[in-house]
């Protein structure tokens, strides 16, 4: 007995974040952000670590997004531009960094 072929559909997830629909903060922060984020390698603020992100939190989003977007060298450590994920767009960076603002209070 002979199956019928049938045509097979390839996902491609590797541009997913270039595609125009954008994804939640959440799901950005865990595709990438985490690595850093999550453990606190080369001195980034752990999410969820109140105290680490307070005086961050205080500067303001507009000063928190500038950092995240063009790159920061700070005191602690230093934050690459866009996390080194150049292909995120401007919108997707903030949403990631309004997730682990919201998740940091």
């Amino acid at each position: 007995m002979r199956l019928p072929v049938m045509p097979v559909v390839v996902l491609c997830v590797a541009g997913l974040f270039a595609s125009t629909a954008m994804a939640d903060g959440e799901t950005i922060y865990n595709s990438g952000c985490v690595a850093c984020h999550g453990a606190g390698i080369a001195g980034a603020p752990r999410v969820g670590d109140k105290e680490a992100w307070a005086h961050r939190i205080a500067q303001g989003k507009k000063i928190m997004y500038e950092h995240a977007l063009k790159g920061f060298q700070g005191t602690a450590g230093v934050m690459p531009a866009k996390g080194g994920f150049t292909h995120l767009s401007d919108e997707e960076v903030k949403a990631a960094t309004d997730f682990m603002i919201e998740a940091s209070k």
